[in-house]
């Protein structure tokens, strides 16, 4: 039987790029773009995520007849799409960054809308479920009364997980689980929610209020807190894997999405909720929605074969995704992970020299390296010799090096606290008792070492060398 997503459909496009100057008509970064990538959002990435997890999945839904609409077609490839009419243009949202930091996010037809249409059609596929995930994301959908009937029929019978929308309608009585985030459950119970108690003490609250079984109250990097258990009336805190995080976005349908397997598993509540929070630390630990493999997806759609993969867009991976996932696979596998940092321009054979001892110290070394940008600031209008990309390529052709990630702050402890190695390596023209960043890698057990100085290798003076040989 058919895993069911009931809720809005969003198209989700970011747009990927670089920025080195400002605009001369205002005060605002000129974006050169790097990659574009679109996808399903809201209810679509729910319906896409199941459908990677190989479920048997459909998308009950309204979509509207434009081109956005279109391409949320195309973007969800296999998966079955019940829908009615939307009324109004299809809600899109586009994410601008410049590398890693959101410069802003435009939106476009997401304001009030008519009431999306229902059909027989999208309440036969309800009833068809055996399982439900509710994904509202206040556009209108969930409060149809024909729809809001059939969900509390099946709710009788199959988990119905209802992931609420601070716009959006009240769940219907008999819901297994409720997962408001802890913002949403502040607003909708009227009160602070700060810590453990009153996450329980508002989902508590919740549950009555809407007469459902369990209200499972998402704290981010905390984990979640479960109200009215099958096993006690206290609070049920599941904590969530400490994880590297690129991007939150799409962690709570990951969660949403995992709960009502896991509950259509027969899980009870508690092992359901544990579950869920485990498979949204490692979707967010993973690059996040960045490096979701959607291209599958894609190639079914239209009939499009393995020989079309060419003409796919690639799928965005945020800068220094990589890195963190070698970081995290090489915990994962019990190896320990060792860093260093610096400029690297011109690579030297002092260099080389430091980068082989770092990486003899573990079973991975990632490189941490100033940006363009950070170089200037550091060492003068002339520098960085050699391009960032460029500096890049050239680490990560070295044999020692696992992984590079670039930073634009003039210290590392930022990307830092996000490799978390468990060894910092400097060279040994520093001493590790004096490093600025000792402390911050002693704050989770890492320890700071520096390895053998080699006098009269240094970038200042190999390019005054070349500059005497141009």
């Amino acid at each position: 039987m058919t895993v069911v997503v009931v809720g809005d459909a969003l198209l989700d496009v970011d747009v990927v790029g670089t920025s080195t100057r400002l605009s001369p008509d205002a005060p605002v970064p000129v974006v050169d773009v790097e990659r574009r990538s679109v996808r399903a959002g809201g209810a679509g990435l729910v319906a896409a995520m199941l459908a990677l997890d190989d479920e048997d999945v459909a998308l009950v839904t309204a979509l509207s007849d434009d081109a956005g609409a279109e391409q949320l077609r195309e973007s969800l490839g296999s998966v079955r799409i019940v829908a009615g009419p939307l009324g109004a243009g299809t809600p899109t949202k586009t994410r601008l960054r410049i590398g890693d930091h959101a410069v802003a996010r435009v939106d476009e037809s997401c304001g009030p809308a008519p009431a999306p249409g229902v059909t027989a059609e999208m309440l036969d596929a309800v009833r068809g479920a055996r399982a439900v995930v509710v994904a509202d994301y206040g556009r209108g959908l969930t409060a149809d009364e024909r729809l809001r009937a059939v969900l509390a029929e099946v709710a009788a019978t199959v988990p119905v997980v209802w992931d609420p929308h601070p716009r959006g309608s009240t769940p219907v009585a008999g819901c297994a689980v409720v997962t408001p985030n802890q913002g949403e459950a502040a607003g909708l119970h009227g009160s602070p929610v700060a810590d453990v108690d009153d996450a329980h003490a508002a989902g508590h609250a919740l549950r009555e209020r809407w007469d459902v079984a369990h209200v499972a109250v998402t704290l981010g990097g905390r984990g979640a807190v479960l109200a009215g258990t099958v096993r006690t009336d206290e609070p049920v805190h599941v904590p969530a894997p400490r994880v590297e995080v690129l991007d939150p976005c799409g962690a709570g349908d990951r969660l949403a999405s995992a709960l009502a397997v896991a509950l259509a598993r027969g899980a009870d509540p508690v092992d359901a909720v544990a579950e869920a929070v485990g498979r949204a630390a490692r979707f967010l630990a993973d690059g996040g929605v960045a490096t979701l493999p959607l291209e599958r997806l894609r190639a079914t759609a239209g009939g499009a074969g393995a020989d079309d993969d060419a003409d796919l867009p690639e799928p965005v991976r945020l800068p220094g995704s990589d890195a963190l996932d070698v970081a995290r696979r090489t915990r994962e596998a019990g190896g320990t992970v060792v860093a260093t940092g610096g400029c690297f321009d011109l690579l030297h054979a002092g260099h080389a020299r430091t980068l082989a001892d770092a990486r003899a110290m573990g079973d991975c070394l990632v490189v941490c390296l100033n940006s363009d940008d950070s170089v200037t600031r550091l060492k003068g209008p002339e520098r960085p010799i050699m391009a960032q990309q460029d500096r890049v390529d050239l680490l990560l052709a070295l044999e020692c090096v696992d992984a590079v990630i670039v930073f634009d702050e003039d210290t590392p402890h930022e990307v830092l606290d996000r490799v978390r190695p468990d060894v910092w390596v400097k060279g040994g023209d520093y001493s590790a008792d004096t490093l600025p960043e000792a402390g911050l890698v002693a704050g989770w057990g890492g320890r700071t070492v520096t390895v053998p100085y080699h006098p009269g290798r240094s970038t200042t003076r190999l390019a005054s060398a070349l500059e005497r040989v141009g």
